[in-house]
């Protein structure tokens, strides 16, 4: 009996042994020491590996890096000489943030505030998040080897690691409670993504030692544990998707871990339900801006280049959404590759564009779409040369390219609506903003119903990129820098304020709630039809009706309906002269083309301002408890093809302008009409009791007519005395057989 027991009970202790190895999970609260790092590794690996040295297990690591991460680190060398090649102008950029970060913070440096900068300086919240990121490290890691290898900055880099864990360990390091956490998700992925390429780019090195490397590794073990531990539940925005996606990232390099395959299980998980609650169903990611789109691309580009690498599950949902995250890109962008500033983009502040180039390179080297292709770079962005295998980098050399398909178009989840005429650099687009995000409308600005518009290879109705530490942030925020209509002193974007965390990015409480009334899109118009709550405090109700005529030129007609008289306001954005009075304002550009913006009805008066060499100018209209102002956006390629600003009635582009009491504009066979109730049509009478804004064409003995209004009516056609009725509701059609 005693020897069964015996027997049992080594068994029983050989069990427990093994359940308790099983059950050695990577702390979060530490660093382990690096010969502890062996019993973490999966059994099947420590079985392969044996009695390990610390030499021999660097070397297993190394050889790691090299088949899993991004590229190959043995190309480093070889790599770098391609990358002073193709960007010569990075040296002093890398060059003067390396400088910035060591002029700032000691290599031993502290990570809880209070404490100051090298030269006496308290740092701010605002600092600690550049060393909390760690991102300029990796200009340092450049640094390295345009100094010829200098070794200082390896022990540099090395030093600056220790003593973060040497913070974890004493708890000296900002918490995740007040905003501004150092292993907070977005600071610490963002980390992790950088160390990841300096680890890489050092694997080479003798300064780099065994030692070094193995603490590296053994700190990134801690942060995803870390990552894991406090990222159980969703939690929206991009703060949580950057720390997801460099915990995946390291599940996938470090899967020889035993605690690597629930991580990635788990990181892919809570991804996707960010790729289903934060990517909306036509494709545009939830906050509504280029940056933050471009943002969660990399987040979920550089996981998907992984798993493919190493052959780790993607789930379908996965992949799919990812891709839309880059057609969306090619449906948005202007005639020349370029795409519109949408809200909060920040990459290059009073920038009137957004390059998507880089992005949509990475799209076409994934999915191999030749639309993606069709914006694509033989060059990629410089940042993006490390991150791509040598044979991604070899496919760019023959790109396939055609332009997309798509012309005019719908993000109705989102609310952008795009008027287009075609993908030639000259070619025409608009695109209107009619969108509030109901959960985080953080990064919007009081832009409800505005547009902007590019032609003849210009933006000749820009919006500005921003910058959250400039101080004039809330203006370019708000709707005085923007193409919108407004109501005496008020603007869009009420109750604005600042983050605690000292970067300057500040949200507005509350903005107007949109509501879109009507979107057609044919062969004959593109019409956009909507409102907004914004003025409703003053008791005026406001719609903004957008009319794409024939590819020829645009209309804007706002309404505005109150009790009482108001200083009703168009916005325009631009350096514009007054041509005749404020009837014509005229902007011209570099080429020779420009934009006529041409009242149809009479206004007061005509105002200018402007910041930052950015100007607009201010139409008003004063004395009238409802009014509507009829615009016309009038794109012209040369001076000679302008609207002439002598004549009373201007010829638009062949369109024939009656401006009487009603506003009338004809061509051919096709009219458009202003607040009518009456309209003859050779033998035919339409009658609208209520008034409205219609189209009218006749073509093939059919007369086509459409509601360019925003609110149903009744119309009435009358021939050889004979009635028909319709009641067509707003941005639809209907067609009456003229007998």
């Amino acid at each position: 009996m005693l020897q069964r027991f015996k027997k049992y009970g080594v068994q029983l202790c050989f069990l427990l042994l093994t359940l308790s190895g099983y059950a050695q999970h990577i702390p979060s609260e530490r660093v382990i020491a690096i010969d502890d790092i062996l019993p973490y590794l999966k059994t099947s690996v420590q079985k392969d590996l044996g009695e390990v040295s610390q030499t021999g297990l660097a070397l297993h690591f190394r050889t790691v890096f090299a088949s899993r991460y991004f590229y190959d680190w043995h190309e480093t060398d070889t790599r770098f000489e391609e990358y002073k090649r193709l960007y010569p102008k990075m040296e002093t950029y890398h060059t003067a943030r390396a400088q910035d970060h060591l002029d700032k913070f000691d290599d031993s440096t502290f990570w809880k505030l209070p404490f100051n900068y090298k030269n006496g300086t308290p740092i701010n919240a605002y600092g600690l998040r550049h060393l909390a990121r760690q991102h300029k490290m990796v200009d340092i890691a450049f640094l390295y080897r345009y100094e010829n290898k200098n070794p200082s900055y390896i022990d540099y880099y090395t030093s600056q690691l220790a003593s973060l864990n040497n913070a974890l360990i004493t708890s000296s390091f900002e918490t995740i409670n007040d905003g501004n956490g150092v292993y907070e998700s977005f600071r610490s992925g963002y980390r992790i993504l950088n160390w990841l390429q300096i680890h890489n780019g050092y694997l080479g090195e003798a300064a780099y030692t065994d030692k070094n490397q193995l603490t590296t590794i053994a700190t990134l073990l801690q942060h995803a544990a870390h990552l894991y531990k406090n990222n159980k539940e969703f939690k929206p925005g991009n703060h949580q998707t950057r720390g997801l996606s460099a915990l995946a990232m390291l599940a996938i390099i470090l899967n020889d871990f035993k605690d690597a395959d629930v991580w990635y299980t788990h990181a892919m998980s809570l991804l996707e339900e960010h790729l289903k609650r934060e990517i909306n169903e036509d494709g545009f990611q939830f906050e509504r801006t280029i940056h933050y789109h471009q943002s969660d691309i990399d987040n979920y580009f550089y996981v998907y280049q992984l798993a493919q690498k190493s052959n780790m599950p993607v789930s379908a949902l996965w992949e799919d959404k990812l891709k839309s995250l880059f057609t969306t890109l090619t449906k948005v962008a202007y005639p020349d590759g370029s795409a519109p500033v949408l809200s909060d983009d920040t990459d290059t502040p009073w920038a009137e564009k957004n390059d998507i180039s880089g992005t949509l390179t990475l799209g076409y080297l994934l999915f191999d779409d030749p639309a993606m292709g069709h914006f694509a770079k033989q060059a990629v962005q410089p940042k993006y040369l490390w991150y791509l295998s040598r044979n991604q980098l070899e496919g760019l050399k023959s790109i396939k390219a055609t332009p997309p398909e798509t012309k005019s178009y719908a993000f109705t989840d989102t609310g952008y609506y795009i008027m287009r005429e075609g993908w030639k650099t000259s070619d025409k687009m608009l695109i209107i903003s009619a969108g509030l995000d109901k959960d985080k409308p953080d990064h919007q600005h009081g832009d409800m119903l505005g547009i902007q518009a590019m032609a003849n290879e210009h933006v000749v109705l820009p919006n500005y990129q921003v910058r959250y530490s400039l101080d004039d942030l809330e203006l370019f925020k708000n709707s005085e820098v923007k193409n919108v209509a407004l109501v005496d002193n008020i603007l869009q974007g009420k109750d604005y304020t600042s983050n605690k965390g000292g970067s300057g990015f500040g949200k507005f409480k509350s903005l107007p709630e949109p509501k879109v009334l009507g979107w057609l899109s044919n062969e004959s118009i593109d019409l956009f039809i909507g409102s907004h709550d914004g003025f409703e405090e003053k008791g005026v109700t406001y719609t903004r009706q957008v009319i794409s005529v024939e590819n020829d030129f645009w209309i804007v007609k706002d309404n505005f309906y109150a009790k009482e008289a108001h200083i009703y306001k168009q916005q325009w954005q631009g350096h514009y002269t007054t041509e005749n009075g404020a009837e014509l304002l005229r902007s011209n550009f570099s080429n020779g083309s420009g934009l006529d913006i041409y009242q149809l009805n009479k206004v007061d008066r005509v105002t200018t301002s402007g910041k930052r060499g950015k100007q607009w100018s201010t139409i008003s209209k004063e004395g009238e408890a409802s009014h509507s102002f009829i615009t016309v956006l009038y794109p012209y390629s040369t001076y000679d093809t302008r609207i002439l600003e002598t004549d009373k009635n201007p010829s638009l582009k062949g369109w024939s302008l009656h401006n009487g009491s009603i506003k009338i504009l004809s061509k051919g066979n096709t009219s458009i009409y202003f607040n009518i109730s009456k309209a003859i049509i050779d033998t035919i009478n339409i009658e609208i009791p209520e008034g409205a804004d219609i189209m009218t064409q006749v073509n093939n003995q059919e007369l086509t007519i459409t509601l360019l209004s925003g609110k149903k009516v009744a119309i009435i056609v009358t021939q050889d005395g004979i009635d028909t009725n319709y009641t067509l509701q707003p941005a639809t059609e209907v067609t009456y057989k003229i007998k």
